[in-house]
């Protein structure tokens, strides 16, 4: 599971798609929700609230889809469908370039990202880095966030060498020696290469280094300026239920694990297990915080890394890139 993508490619490409749903039932409002990727843990409070009719009680029949070709923030900005899975890394640079797309809800409070590497490749910081290779996209974050990390722990940023994989077995790939480590999410691959897989790895985790790096919300919901303005109520609805399947999927991560699996049955039921029981202390960390809420700190420190980074190329006002005015 990857979304490491190009951040100079992330809006070039114009796409329109119909609308989906079905209004064949006039009780229910056809809504249309696009994912990130294919389907994931991450995605638990979603299907949760489809499959225990929450999102029927808020008077909604939520269709989901997998993203197309133009990305789901062109595709949400373009209004083809209501509500989309994007990413912090994803929403500034697209509001740098005018896309009016706006966050309404962190899926996961903080970034659980990590890098990981076999552990007799000896790597167990950011220092360690210098002198390895790097298996990734090529993105410019993925270089900018590593370069930083290395400096930042002493190491020499200019030791690192980064190769273009894409989206490949990361095992075989170091097992192989075609790379030292990769970006990982530790609530997927990490639990995929260490239970599933046995893999005797390392990690460095980027939440136990923000004192060098930004924390950012990855995976949020985005939706368009246009939607917020012209039916906030549909709005308020759709992230009212999506609100309790997060809320269930914390409080019952087997269950929700089990749902995800009856709708996404190709998934490895024992990886959703595990995915699920990791998330529910991680989509909220915080004892007593509301589920979706977004700090203005982060949303400040990320714009200005990337700003500053080169990524993107004027500073935006962050607090029109997201709200959290309809969280319940």
């Amino acid at each position: 599971m990857r979304y490491l993508l190009a951040l100079a490619a992330l809006f070039a490409l114009p796409f329109a798609i119909a609308a989906c749903g079905n209004d064949d039932d006039d009780d229910l409002r056809s809504v249309s929700l696009m994912l990130d990727w294919t389907p994931n843990t991450n995605h638990l409070g979603i299907y949760v609230a489809q499959a225990e009719g929450y999102y029927a009680e808020e008077g909604l029949e939520v269709s989901i889809t997998e993203p197309g070709a133009g990305g789901t923030p062109q595709v949400v900005a373009q209004g083809a469908v209501q509500f989309g899975i994007s990413h912090q890394e994803m929403v500034i640079p697209g509001r740098a370039q005018d896309v009016p797309i706006v966050s309404i809800a962190a899926l996961v409070q903080h970034n659980t990202s990590s890098l990981m590497a076999l552990a007799e490749s000896g790597i167990e910081r950011p220092a360690d880095l210098e002198g390895h290779s790097y298996g990734g996209f090529g993105g410019p974050l993925e270089r900018q966030l590593i370069e930083t990390l290395v400096e930042c722990d002493g190491g020499d940023p200019a030791g690192v060498q980064f190769t273009e994989v894409g989206d490949v077995d990361y095992l075989v790939g170091m097992d192989r020696g075609h790379y030292d480590f990769v970006w990982i999410f530790d609530g997927w691959d990490g639990i995929r290469a260490t239970e599933l897989e046995g893999a005797e790895v390392n990690f460095i985790r980027f939440r136990d280094y923000l004192d060098c790096i930004p924390d950012w919300y990855t995976p949020l919901i985005i939706t368009n300026e246009s939607l917020i303005e012209d039916d906030p109520d549909l709005v308020r609805s759709f992230l009212a239920a999506t609100t309790r399947g997060y809320e269930f999927a914390m409080e019952n991560p087997e269950r929700a694990a089990e749902i995800l699996h009856d709708a996404v049955p190709e998934l490895d039921e024992t990886l959703i297990r595990l995915s699920a029981e990791f998330l529910a202390d991680w989509f909220v960390a915080e004892e007593g915080r509301p589920w979706g809420q977004q700090d203005l700190d982060i949303w400040e420190r990320f714009e200005a890394f990337l700003r500053d980074a080169g990524l993107t190329q004027r500073e935006i006002d962050v607090e029109q890139a997201y709200t959290n005015e309809f969280l319940p």
